[in-house]
């Protein structure tokens, strides 16, 4: 009988230690497609020094990240363009703040072309001319006499929307193929000997990048550490983390530890560029 008591004890002290023991703090991110291998690798490497934090990390786009920050339902917005004015004032409207915004990495936007393509250099022009659907043909930029085939991210990335109002600057093509993803434009592209798509530089196995040129007299660039550090890139951009108010505990240590040497070399790694 002592026996069996002393167990019960035993048994009822570890199920009351289990009961205090204090519960994993949470953190959770959503957004841009671009950056979920990041945010991902982020994840991976902090929770495994620091596991009483668990951090949950899901994509959707940027402006799905975005209204799930607005709607209270995730921690940290991932965004690869800037919030509209309309979002913040919507932040404000409901919990009396901008938000904060935090640039965390550099990408370089990149032009996917098949391996087999002549092509090697576009300037901002023709890739406005391409994805609007007014150039239709290689050979109007220098290529075989092929049509062009587009592929590009749904309206909800975040890269859509970057990729439109800084290189396109009009609609795009009814005939654009849109993607979930840039891994999938990637896919794509490396299938098509005619395609030509769009997305994070850090997405780019199996297909040849294409050299940007800001003009007819300006040097063609491929997006690199030293491209796009010096902005010579014509195509760079920052990526960012987006909250809805200062951060503190947790999320606070996280997000320092993210822009600390070890979280840029995390940034360097994953294919992007560090902000430091």
């Amino acid at each position: 009988m002592k026996t069996k008591f002393g167990m019960a004890a035993v048994v009822m002290i570890a199920l009351l230690g289990f009961a205090f023991m204090p519960a994993p703090k949470k953190i959770t991110v959503k957004g841009s497609d671009t950056m979920v291998i990041l945010a991902q690798k982020w994840a991976e490497v902090y929770m495994k020094s620091h596991p009483e934090t668990v951090v949950q990390v899901t994509g959707g786009g940027s402006g799905t990240g975005i209204a799930a920050l607005i709607n209270g339902a995730t921690d940290i917005c991932n965004a690869s363009r800037p919030m509209k004015q309309s979002e913040m004032d919507k932040l404000k409207e409901r919990y009396a703040s901008l938000g904060v915004e935090i640039p965390c990495a550099k990408d370089g936007i990149t032009i996917f072309l098949h391996e087999s393509n002549p092509v090697k250099e576009l300037t901002l022009k023709q890739l406005s001319g391409i994805f609007s659907g007014k150039t239709r043909n290689w050979k109007e930029v220098g290529g075989p006499d092929q049509n062009i085939k587009l592929y590009g991210r749904e309206n909800s990335s975040g890269t859509y929307v970057f990729f439109k109002d800084q290189v396109v600057k009009a609609d795009y093509a009814a005939s654009c193929q849109t993607l979930p993803g840039t891994a999938a434009v990637v896919n794509a592209v490396s299938k098509d000997k005619w395609g030509i798509g769009y997305g994070g530089a850090a997405y780019a196995a199996g297909v040849k990048h294409c050299a940007v040129k800001k003009d007819d007299k300006s040097p063609a660039y491929v997006a690199d550490t030293e491209t796009v550090k010096k902005g010579q890139y014509p195509i760079t951009r920052f990526l960012y983390m987006y909250l809805r108010n200062k951060p503190t505990g947790e999320l606070k240590a996280y997000i320092d530890w993210i822009l600390s040497p070890e979280g840029q070399k995390m940034v360097a790694e994953v294919g992007y560029f560090p902000v430091k």
